[in-house]
């Protein structure tokens, strides 16, 4: 079952402006983005080279986190926010690989990604697939939408990769912390966030699209709570269980310490 809820439209598109998913598609070697994403995208490149093998790693470690939360912990629904453009293997294809049923709700409010939403909603007929054209600070009306596909009484998973750093604080800690209190005990929450690392490159995208906060790995911790880090912790993504990856790994000593990752559960007990 594949569905899109009632939405409002995005904000217009505008093709002479760069925008954060579509660089970020560029950068994984897409084609769904214009001259003016190329154009910043090849100037960050020129500051950091390494952004493009980083944001491969990222997109791996989506693939492998997925692939272990349906395989070895039986989630069966999958919550994606700032979900980006459609960049195979999505979600939805890693999880119903494993689980056929398996239901996944994707989020973002790029106009773009709404044009390509189709590609996101190819669900198998044992599943479900929908798309909300929603910002993600808007918590309340994210769960409202999404539970006309997911059980909130259930376990869920949450994804949210490559996407805190735009938002300055308090935000980030502030809808994570509404949204831990109303997932049910035995969900899952997936974060992806750059390092200080790259403050160069942080100054550039403020400069031109505005970027939030950079947070150390202590921060990006605390965005969890009281979920409980799975092994094996907040590590670099290639460092995340790698031997799960049937693809080459990008160097290690090229991406280090420019990103941080880690999957947490919320406690049963």
């Amino acid at each position: 079952m594949a569905s899109m809820t009632g939405t409002p439209p995005s904000a217009q598109l505008r093709t002479d402006q760069p925008h954060p998913a579509r660089v970020y598609d560029f950068y994984l070697g897409g084609k769904d983005h214009f001259g003016a994403d190329r154009e910043f995208g090849q100037r960050i490149l020129s500051i950091c080279p390494q952004l493009r093998p980083l944001a491969r790693a990222n997109r791996r470690f989506l693939a492998r986190s997925a692939g272990v939360l349906a395989r070895d912990h039986g989630i069966r629904q999958f919550l994606d926010l700032g979900t980006g453009l459609p960049t195979s293997p999505n979600l939805h294809e890693v999880a119903q690989s494993v689980a056929p049923d398996s239901r996944v709700v994707y989020v973002d409010n790029d106009p773009i990604v709404l044009t390509h939403a189709r590609a996101l909603l190819t669900s198998r007929p044992e599943g479900a697939t929908d798309y909300i054209d929603s910002d993600v600070i808007d918590i309340d009306r994210i769960m409202r939408q999404a539970a006309r596909t997911l059980d909130f009484d259930r376990p869920v998973a949450v994804s949210a990769l490559a996407l805190f750093h735009f938002l300055p604080d308090p935000r980030p800690a502030d809808l994570l912390a509404r949204l831990r209190s109303r997932l049910v005990p035995g969900s899952f929450l997936t974060i992806s966030h750059v390092l200080p690392a790259l403050q160069d490159v942080a100054a550039a995208y403020q400069a031109k699209m505005g970027l939030g906060t950079l947070r150390d790995r202590d921060e990006i911790t605390a965005l969890f709570g009281d979920f409980e880090l799975l092994e094996p912790g907040l590590v670099d993504p290639y460092l995340w269980r790698p031997e799960l990856d049937p693809v080459e790994q990008e160097p290690g000593d090229e991406i280090a310490n420019l990103g941080a990752c880690a999957v947490a559960r919320k406690p049963t007990d």
